[in-house]
């Protein structure tokens, strides 16, 4: 299985750009904070990841302010065939409004 949910902030966001095939592409890093528990005791938990997110996902994301708080899911791949450095690739983008 390889899904993740996580919820966050937008931390960097690139242009709008198109695949070669004319697909709609964003890449964006997402800063996330939380406390969890871990062997019987509390963490605190602060972490940054790469994303991308495509089609209407893609236009979802453009334009929106950084700090905007989301939740976000989808799976883990390399960015792309020849480049192996791990993304989170965005299936579904939730914004949360006054956070």
């Amino acid at each position: 299985m390889n899904r993740l949910e996580l919820s966050g902030r937008l931390l960097e966001l690139g242009p709008l750009r198109h695949t070669p095939a004319g697909v709609a592409a964003l890449e964006f890093k997402l800063v996330h904070e939380s406390e969890l528990e871990e062997a019987g005791v509390k963490r605190k938990v602060q972490a940054e990841i790469g994303a991308i997110a495509f089609e209407a996902q893609a236009r979802l994301v453009a334009g929106r302010p950084l700090g905007s708080a989301v939740n976000v899911q989808g799976f883990l791949s390399a960015k792309s065939r020849r480049a192996k450095r791990l993304m989170l690739h965005v299936t579904n983008i939730e914004f949360v409004e006054g956070e």
